[in-house]
């Protein structure tokens, strides 16, 4: 049986290998006599001194040389001495007599010594010798070299072990060999910059039996899915021969990454391997690349108590309830975080917090306590967070105007609002969020200069790549009636869209056709816009979601919509009925469907039926300000008892727009028939105002 080198003593003081011991066949050596002949540099009578003591063949003898070299750090006299023997040969006289005694029946095998373990010794000696060599290459910097020896050695095993190692006993030692090279090997491929050679590498350790322990399997695993997802090597799937009928295949890098580290993740939980939190990290970037947040947040839920504090598990599960649209969970969760109890000043709690809270008028008083908080905490190491805040304070501020019942209050609110956004400019003068919310507030007020300028500087910071960019400039445009411009601006926006992200450019389109009163041009234009949405509505499945009916990209029912108000205001009504009857078919109960049905009906007459349906909207959606409107017109109409309900309709509807030149006209209307003309005027004359600066669209669209 053969050994290998086993050192009895330390090393000495100038850090020399000193006295050891080698055993092999049942005799032992010291070392001291063969070190001193490598010394000298005497390779041959080395190899010499450890055949005759040791009763070993060439191959053994300087296999078992080389490792010793190897060990002292003469990396190149390792190299030396593997290059003298031919290992490839030593493997394949070892490999039939391995083979046949490996299929041996166990009946009569003696409990000493067999022949079969003296072979495996004898293999995990000339296997390791490659594999050393494979090392010596790799510190010498000859990687293609080194990978190819490494890979002579799995290549070796595979026809030793035709059905794999797991079924049969190894020697521990061969097994250590065989796993230090399967995990040794895909790394020396990338180091050599032969990326799909390193890919089929990981998956040879995954796929074929080699009896792996758990930790190693987890360390490949991980090494092959950390490739995956930042090589930038394109993966093509797994091979017909490795697939199982029924099993899952990856379709590309990142699910087959993905699949890697929640495999680890179960080997954790089940206990068959140590916890690393790099794996989470990982799995966090995979996931939130593909926008599967919520599929994190189930693993998260999965891991055990302890391993993350609770604080820290409850912002990481908002941060991923907030990704995947559930924003209510998610703030419930940052309110348990933010509880004095807890972490009252955690910063980026308190930042996701006011950012929830900025998108519901409900909410955003709420949030801007959060976002005051986040600002007084933002402080040395942090100072640079302190413009996010005012941007968040800013953006609670804007959305708690909305629901305001005074209109002092709304107007102080709203001042406050783009004060505090002006704050955060000099924090954060490259936020391209910022810019864009400075356009829309500005826009909003109508300042609509200082809008067009902050809609330009988004576009140049930008590059043109965000649509969002060029709806807010065409509308800007549309709203200081530079409609040509506004159209030229959609026609480039359009130029650099992709054709599946066109949807509401060609609905800007539509409506500016409509603006310069080219009816015709807009149906048009809706028709191919309808013909694109329902293509992409196709390409999702015959019968489509909620969501891609809510979808601003793939809205067939906002194309249905368009048109049928077109032809309504062309009194065309029978294309109005079929068109309104499509849009009812993708949404059976909605206000802008009995909108225009009331307004259809308010045509011919039906006054009480028209009024039935414009209540009808309002009891589905009681902030819906064009039915407001009309109601408070029609009742108008109805004499001076109907106008202290008039009044609170439009006051209403001015709270919820307060640029609505229509509720501005109707409440001048009701001022006037009361006897109240200054009163009269004023809204009169806001009204006009208004309507010299009416966007084809209204800004908060674009939010």
């Amino acid at each position: 049986m053969v050994q290998m080198p086993r050192s009895r003593s330390t090393t000495d003081s100038e850090g020399e290998l000193g006295v050891g011991e080698v055993f092999a066949n049942g005799l032992c050596m010291k070392t001291t006599e063969v070190e001193a002949k490598l010394d000298e540099g005497n390779i041959e009578e080395a190899e010499s001194s450890l055949r005759e003591g040791l009763s070993l063949n060439f191959e053994e003898a300087r296999a078992l040389l080389g490792r010793l070299e190897y060990q002292r750090g003469n990396v190149e006299g390792a190299l030396r001495v593997f290059d003298g023997i031919d290992l490839q040969a030593a493997i394949q006289r070892l490999q039939p007599s391995l083979s046949e005694r490996l299929h041996v029946p166990r009946k009569g095998r003696s409990r000493t010594e067999s022949p079969n373990t003296v072979s495996q010794h004898a293999a995990s000696l000339v296997l390791e010798a490659i594999y050393l060599k494979a090392k010596s290459l790799q510190k010498l910097g000859r990687l293609t070299e080194a990978a190819h020896e490494c890979k002579s050695v799995l290549d070796a095993v595979e026809r030793i072990f035709h059905h794999g190692i797991s079924i049969v006993q190894v020697d521990s030692k061969l097994q250590e060999t065989v796993s230090q090279a399967v995990e040794l090997l895909p790394e020396l491929w990338k180091q050599a910059g032969c990326y799909h050679e390193a890919m089929s590498a990981y998956r040879r350790a995954l796929l074929s039996q080699w009896n792996l322990e758990n930790d190693c399997c987890a360390r490949i695993q991980k090494g092959f899915a950390v490739f995956l997802l930042y090589s930038g090597v394109e993966a093509a799937p797994p091979s017909l021969a490795v697939q199982m009928d029924g099993s899952y295949v990856p379709r590309n890098n990142l699910e087959e990454a993905v699949l890697l580290l929640m495999i680890l993740l179960k080997k954790f939980y089940l206990g068959k391997t140590k916890w690393d939190p790099s794996v989470m990290e990982h799995l966090t970037f995979a996931l939130s690349l593909c926008s599967q947040t919520s599929v994190l947040a189930k693993q998260l839920e999965e891991i055990m108590p302890g391993v993350f504090h609770r604080v820290d598990r409850w912002i990481t599960l908002a941060l991923c309830y907030s990704g995947s649209g559930q924003n209510s969970t998610s703030l419930n969760l940052l309110r348990k975080a933010l509880h004095k109890q807890e972490r009252p000043d955690h910063l980026m709690a308190l930042l996701l917090a006011a950012k929830i809270c900025s998108e519901d008028s409900v909410l955003a008083a709420e949030g801007v306590g959060y976002a005051q908080r986040a600002i007084s905490n933002a402080q040395g190491s942090d100072h640079h967070l302190k413009g996010v805040g005012l941007q968040m304070l800013g953006l609670c501020l804007a959305k708690q105007s909305k629901a305001s019942l005074s209109d002092s209050e709304r107007e102080w609110l709203e001042s406050e609002a783009l004060k505090k956004l002006n704050e955060a400019v000099p924090f954060e003068s490259d936020n391209f969020d910022l810019i864009f919310e400075l356009g829309v507030q500005y826009a909003k007020h109508r300042n609509l200069n200082v809008a067009l300028h902050y809609a330009n500087r988004f576009i140049e910071a930008t590059g043109g790549s965000i649509l969002k960019g060029w709806r807010l400039l065409a509308i800007i445009l549309s709203s200081q009636q530079r409609f040509s411009e506004a159209e030229a601006v959609t026609d480039a926006a359009l130029y650099e869209t992709a054709k599946w992200e066109q949807g509401p450019l060609l609905r800007l389109k539509a409506k500016l056709k409509i603006s310069e009163s080219l009816p015709m041009d807009a149906i048009e234009t809706f028709r191919y816009l309808l013909a694109l949405a329902q293509a992409q509505r196709k390409s999702f499945g015959s019968c489509p979601s909620v969501h891609q009916v809510d979808d601003d990209r793939v809205n067939e029912f906002e194309v249905w919509y368009g048109l049928a108000t077109l032809y309504s205001s062309l009194s065309h009504w029978r294309d109005a009925e079929i068109c309104m009857g499509k849009a009812r078919d993708l949404k059976p109960y909605s206000v802008e469907s009995l909108h225009t049905e009331g307004v259809k009906l308010e045509a011919h007459g039906q006054i009480q039926e028209a009024l039935a349906a414009y209540f009808n909207a309002l009891l589905l959606d009681p902030g819906y300000v064009p039915c407001k409107i009309l109601i408070g017109a029609l009742l108008l109409k109805m004499g001076s008892k109907s106008f202290p309900v008039v009044r609170s309709l439009l006051s209403d509807a001015l709270r919820i727009e307060p640029t609505n030149r229509m509720a501005w006209y109707y409440l001048g209307m009701v001022h006037r028939n009361d006897g109240r003309i200054a009163d009269a005027t004023d809204c009169f004359q806001a009204a006009s105002i208004l309507e010299e600066s009416e966007p084809i669209e209204s800004f908060s669209s674009i939010l």
